[in-house]
Formats: C-alpha cells, structure tokens, sequence
C-alpha cells in the first residue's frame, strides 16, 4: 500500500522509508513560528524550562500580526516580548510596516517552501500546505519545546482526498469551494485529519485560491491541508524561495479514510451563517439581511487577486451609505501592489478605509469590532458567537465578490445582481 503526500513528508522528516495514520512520532521541524498572541507564551516556557539557545534562529520567526500596529499597551508589551527575544536569540522578526499576517506573509518571504513540516502556534498555520508542505498549528508550549529541540511530538493523521470536477461558474470562487465542503461535512467532519485537496478544478486555481482552500481546512477540524505541486507551485516558489524544496506526492495507491468528489458547476456562492462555518447555503437563499459592516482582506482573503475582484465590483458603484468598509491587504507587499495598481485609489474613492496588514477584526481585536446587533459580511474564516465584537453580533462568511456586492447594496448580495 502507498502513502498520501501528507504521509510522505512526515516519513522524510522522521528519516523513515514508511509510516501509518495513528503512529506516534518526532518528526524534525523545518519551521517553526508563534505571533504576539501565542509566543509570549512559548517564550514564558522556555525561561521556565531554563533554555538557553533555540534549535536554529534561521527556522523560528516571530510575527507581531494580531493586534498590531499595537491597539493598547498590553499589545505593545506582547509586541515587546517578541521582539527583545529575537534580538537576543537572533530569530526572524519584522518591525510594523514590513511584517504581514503570518500565514500569507511567511510564504511569501520564502520561509516556507514545498516539502517542508512547519508548525505555528496559530490553527491556521494550516495555510502553507497549499505549497505542498506539511502544515499544522501546534499550542504555545508546543512551539516552546520546537523552538528548543527543532522537533514535535504528534500523531499521523489519517487522509481524506477531496476531488473538485467540472467548471466554475462566474463569481464561484476558492473560498466558496472550501465553504461548500465545510458545509457539507460539518466542522468535526475532517478532525485530525490531513485534507487533500485535487482534482482538475485545484490544478486551475491559483495559489492565492490554493491558500484560501488549505486555510479553512481547520474549521473543519482537520490537522493540515495540502495540495500536490505543480508547475503553478514552483512558478510561485522559484521567486521566493530562501531554500532547496522537496518535491512529494501521494502514490496510486495511497490509502485514504474516505474520499469525497464535488461537482463544481452545481456550486454557486455561498455564506456561512452564523454561528459556525458549516451553516452554510447559497447567498441566492438569503439575500435581503441588512447589514452594517464588511470586511474583506485577513489571512483567507487578503491576497492581491481578492482585492482585484472587489475592486471590480466597486469600479463605477458606490458603497451603500449605511455601510463601512474595511479593506485589509494581507502584507505590505500585497498592500504596495494594489496601491501600484490603482486598486486601494477604488476603495478609498467608493469610502472604504484601508487597514494596514493585521489580524484585526478577524478576532474582534480592533480595528473594525462589532456592537450589539450589528452584521457583518466578512471575508475571514471564522464566525463563531462573538468572534467579530459584542456576543449579539452576527458574522456572515463569504468571498470577497459576495462581500463587496453586499457592501453596494447594504444588504447581503449575489454579485450578478450588480454585475
């Protein structure tokens, strides 16, 4: 019997010809990362433990992306603990207006390359397996022990292979493929589990769409999620890289736990409801709920190809009036590119306002929390209860042609009724 790619890299990393899902191992870790959240937590374990040097400062980055620029002094003082650790242990570290949120960030740096086991104290380090790595998020005290020894203990995951047919219809995007598929196993429907994501329709997407789809493997429960490489990959990769990659993919033969096969042309867009990613439906099911705030941008939709299909909708419209809009590029580069490209001069003339690179909202952080009773069309990842500000508000998960259509209109849109 074969192995899954999933199940090829963490051999490799443990220098073995063949694991099993179940198996217990310590496999060696490429890259290990925490953000202003977690890794003061890590760092705190690491004094406790009495360490005194990391595996290797090239493999940790420290990446102040959650509540940056600082929103108060505790943040600062997180901000601060990041950064006197790197300067002193010499990890990589990036002041505010060079750093970026860190699962579209550190890819793009080159830090994260195909092949590679990378481990982030955040659930959506599960981001980077759209470059066919290995990918998972891991607790603080996790990334304490990575950081000290360059290991992590874990178990294998079992894989389950989703395979995507047919074409996309117009306005179909990444991000309603990987809500559609939450919606149609549940959010335990994937837990611990390595989800593979192929077929013809993932071979078409961009990379920006790969990173959507692989973000929002965790909300599903899944351990990681991972895409083969392709030319599309290496095209990608070849411009970043600080390293040599490794090439895996699954065999013939690779045993899964369960495969599922999508008809891509039966999906339209969709929205999650709130409470959880999987409540799920097609936007043309519930257009017509007024709404308050969008937001598009974060780790899941923030890339420059994101921001190019708002900026489309918004070309020629005008934001509803009782609507603010918050754009939010995902890294200074991206935020550089869509200001070369007249994009943010769309959203800014329309009365949108553009965020730096951060988390923000996301986690009901700053720079856009919701009050009672108001409703979001957001292009995050998450809208659980109270995820977005106060406990009664309500957050609606769509992509950003749902949300900029939703922000024209004051009311949750199909984009083909302002196309």
């Amino acid at each position: 019997m074969g192995m899954t790619i999933a199940e090829k890299i963490l051999a490799a990393h443990c220098g073995k010809d063949k694991i099993e899902p179940g198996v217990f191992i310590e496999p060696q870790i490429d890259l290990a990362f925490g953000n202003d959240i977690t890794a003061p937590l890590a760092i705190e374990k690491f004094k406790e433990w009495g360490a005194t040097r990391v595996f290797d400062p090239e493999r940790i980055a420290l990446v102040q992306d959650h509540f940056t620029p600082n929103k108060d002094i505790r943040s600062a003082q997180q901000c601060q603990v990041l950064r006197d650790f790197s300067r002193q242990y010499g990890t990589n570290f990036w002041e505010v207006g060079r750093v970026g949120i860190e699962h579209v960030f550190l890819p793009e740096q080159g830090l994260v390359v195909p092949g590679d086991l990378v481990v982030g104290a955040d659930s959506h380090t599960c981001t980077a397996g759209a470059l066919g790595t290995f990918a998972c998020g891991v607790g603080s005290t996790d990334l304490a022990a990575a950081m000290i020894t360059g290991q992590l203990w874990m178990k294998v995951p079992h894989t389950i292979k989703f395979i995507y047919r047919g074409e996309m219809q117009k306005w179909v995007t990444a991000k309603d493929l990987i809500l559609y598929t939450i919606g149609d196993i549940g959010v335990d429907g994937a837990t611990y589990a390595a989800m593979e994501f192929s077929g013809e329709v993932i071979s078409q997407l961009s990379m920006a769409g790969r990173f959507t789809m692989c973000n929002m493997a965790v909300e599903a429960g899944a351990k990681a999620g991972i895409v083969e490489p392709d030319e599309n990959t290496l095209d990608w990769v070849k411009m970043r890289a600080r390293r040599k990659w490794k090439l895996y993919r699954s065999d013939s033969n690779a045993r899964y736990s369960e495969i599922k096969v999508y008809r891509v042309d039966e999906i339209e867009p969709q929205i999650a409801l709130p409470p959880l990613p999987s409540n799920v439906v097609p936007v043309s099911q519930i257009e017509g709920i007024d709404i308050d705030q969008v937001v598009i941008g974060s780790c899941t939709n923030g890339h420059l190809e994101d921001l190019r299909l708002a900026a489309q909708l918004f070309q020629g419209r005008k934001i509803h009036s009782g609507v603010r809009v918050i754009i939010i590029p995902a890294t200074p580069h991206i935020y550089y590119q869509a200001l070369k490209e007249g994009l943010l001069e769309v959203f800014v003339s329309k009365g949108a306002v553009i965020s730096p690179s951060t988390c923000g909202p996301c986690l009901g952080g700053h720079m856009g929390v919701l009050g009672e009773g108001e409703k979001a069309v957001s292009t995050t990842n998450r809208n659980f209860t109270g995820r977005m500000g106060h406990q009664k508000s309500e957050v609606y998960l769509a992509s950003p042609a749902v949300a900029a259509a939703s922000a024209i209109k004051g009311r949750i849109t199909h984009p083909r009724e302002i196309s």
